[in-house]
């Protein structure tokens, strides 16, 4: 990464900081986080009793870490399968709690398929319709459904607020696809990735630059530009700014400049006080 111009403050848009490789650790990885430069980070929710956990986590380091927490409340697809009739509910309680700041991660996942397709759909219908009454963005995953979520998209399109693709990894056309839909897209370490991100190296200059943001999915998809080589494969927050560089890279455009955007598009899609 290059150390020659400070970038502006960057926001991490997805943290999985409830996963268990950062059990005991939490505290440092935020230091860390903090020191790069990440003014912020958006909590990943996946399921009903970890919307609990990450809205905990925002409350236990509010204090010391100002401003820098938020989460979302959410059923991922894989956890479709534990939906239940009182789900909503439930998420409407938690989504009321300051801290949270979209519906999510919901979608579909038809490449795994750890829930039955018709779950997915109904916790993902459900959720939409979540944040189309409480007026939240939504924070969407899609793997290998493309199609189906984008049927499923254009029904709810005009009642949400903003919706983003977390960790984009699809093909030109599921990209502009959403972008018609006038969705944001959420760029991962998977750009860094000499192997899987050839495609998406070539795409990310079709992304509008007010409708791009940053993301590591932490612990998942550490960057593999990463020198030195950080003894642990965990990824953290505090590896953003090598995100940047490569989408800076491959877009031809300063780093500082992508930072600036990316992070008031953050701010404003999910109303962070800056």
């Amino acid at each position: 990464m290059s150390t020659e111009q400070e970038p502006h403050p960057l926001i991490d848009i997805g943290l999985n900081l409830a996963d268990k490789r950062f059990r005991g650790e939490t505290h440092k990885v935020l230091e860390h986080a903090r020191d790069a430069g990440v003014s912020a980070c958006i909590l990943t929710a996946t399921s009903e009793s970890i919307s609990h956990e990450v809205i905990e986590l925002c409350e236990r380091y509010a204090e010391e870490f100002p401003a820098m927490l938020s989460c979302t409340a959410g059923v991922h697809p894989h956890d479709a399968k534990h939906w239940h009739k009182a789900s909503a509910s439930v998420l409407k309680e938690l989504a009321s709690h300051e801290a949270v700041v979209a519906i999510g991660e919901t979608g579909l996942d038809f490449n795994r398929d750890f829930s039955p397709r018709a779950q997915q759909e109904q916790a993902f219908e459900a959720q939409l319709e979540l944040a189309s009454e409480l007026q939240l963005p939504v924070f969407l995953h899609e793997r290998d459904a493309h199609k189906r979520q984008l049927e499923i998209l254009h029904s709810y399109r005009d009642h949400l607020v903003d919706a983003v693709i977390h960790c984009f990894t699809g093909d030109k056309k599921a990209l502009f696809n959403y972008l018609d839909l006038d969705l944001h897209i959420g760029i991962t370490g998977w750009i860094c990735d000499e192997r899987r991100g050839l495609e998406l190296q070539k795409m990310v200059k079709n992304i509008p630059l007010q409708r791009l943001m940053l993301e590591t999915d932490a612990p998942y998809l550490t960057p593999r530009t990463l020198r030195p080589k950080p003894k642990s494969s965990r990824n953290e927050p505090a590896y953003l700014p090598w995100v940047l560089d490569s989408v800076a890279q491959y877009r031809d455009e300063s780093a500082q400049i992508i930072a600036h955007a990316t992070s008031t598009t953050s701010q404003r899609f999910f109303r962070l006080n800056s």
